[in-house]
């Protein structure tokens, strides 16, 4: 039975059913979902790139800025989390970076919180005894440390709402075809806007993703001392809201061409939404976590070094300079302004991290 029968079944059945819950079976359906079934998502063979993919210098700078994090800390027992680690390719080349520091790598505790079974495989057979997998940041709570993210709050399920002459909610129907129906919304979707201070105009449609500020409170109740770093595509309200957005922000990845149909391709492509970073600030603020700051991608690897990185790749493989020199410049230009960065803290004093050394144009 594919996926799609699954859904029409369960609409037939039960009735209509909130887009958020048919995005939740599109990615993670048992065995079927499109993070859940076995076959390639990244990379060449894959439907779409990510940063580590291109290059390990990406797996290096973060690395740096978790030695100094660790150096902030006390140099003490250290845990890393990463969450969502896709291929493990990014776990991978941190590792690589942080071994060279054989007091830090002998104090870190490496865990990965992964969903997808598929994804674990592939992170075993990758990876060393140097990392453990965990179902859940509360199995950690009280660690002290980083918790870092790469391209997964974007993959959480989304409600879509439409501004009517009140806040309305997308629901999907099956007749003869995916149909969507317009129901009110419930008051967890309207506070959610009030207590960010937005207010939609009228036929704006957009994504609210509860799913993540339920993530970021969760890391900030199980962090006891430490950061948090999140890295992905979008905006604050302030930018992610603006008029030439009213038809939301919803995206579809299929064999690398975008579409903006979740309809089709069921289980087979992936659907994410940009991510609202002033949720994540607000809501973690909730759990004890203290804004840090708020950069780009660029910005935030220039803070870290990628310039020296790519001088002494000049010097030692002068060869293979220039095809990797390339692939950094992705980083930096294609990819370096979409993607953002955003740094939380909780039981540290101010601090200057790296990282953020250099400001970007983006206030949270």
């Amino acid at each position: 039975m594919t996926l799609s029968s699954i859904i029409i079944q369960k609409i037939k059945q039960h009735g209509q059913i909130s887009f958020c819950d048919f995005m939740e079976m599109a990615l993670y359906y048992p065995g079927l979902g499109y993070y859940t079934s076995e076959g390639d998502k990244i990379g060449k063979k894959g439907d779409y790139y990510t940063s580590p993919n291109l290059t390990p210098a990406f797996g290096e700078m973060i690395g740096r800025q978790l030695e100094e994090m660790w150096h902030i800390l006390g140099e003490k027992e250290f845990t890393v989390v990463e969450m969502g680690a896709g291929l493990g390719f990014l776990s991978m080349d941190v590792l690589d970076y942080l071994k060279r520091n054989q007091e830090l790598f002998h104090d870190l505790d490496y865990c990965i919180i992964e969903k997808s079974p598929a994804m674990r495989k592939e992170q075993r057979e990758r990876l060393g005894d140097k990392v453990r997998w965990c179902n859940s940041i509360q199995e950690l709570s009280g660690m002290a440390g980083c918790v870092f993210s790469n391209e997964l709050a974007d993959a959480f399920p989304v409600h879509q709402v439409v501004m009517g002459e009140q806040l309305m909610e997308v629901f999907v129907d099956y007749k003869n075809g995916f149909q969507e129906v317009l129901k009110p919304a419930p008051a967890e979707l309207k506070d959610y806007f009030a207590e960010l201070g937005v207010v939609l105009p009228p036929g704006y449609r957009t994504e609210i993703n509860l799913d993540a500020v339920k993530w970021i409170q969760e890391i900030g109740s199980s962090l006891k001392k430490g950061f948090v770093i999140t890295i992905d595509y979008g905006y604050p309200s302030s930018e992610l809201y603006q008029e030439y957005r009213s038809s939301g922000t919803l995206m579809c990845y299929n064999k690398h061409t975008l579409n903006e149909n979740p309809y089709e391709h069921i289980g087979e492509q992936d659907i994410t939404s940009h991510v609202n970073f002033s949720a994540l600030e607000h809501g973690g603020r909730k759990k004890g976590l203290e804004l840090c700051g708020f950069t780009d991608q660029a910005h935030f690897l220039l803070g870290l070094g990628i310039e020296e990185y790519l001088k002494k790749l000049q010097e030692s493989e002068p060869e293979n300079y220039l095809k990797k020199m390339l692939q950094v410049k992705t980083l930096l230009m294609e990819m370096g302004e979409t993607f953002k960065i955003l740094i939380q803290k909780k039981g540290v004093k101010c601090v200057e991290l790296s990282g953020l050394k250099f400001q970007s144009r983006w206030i949270i």
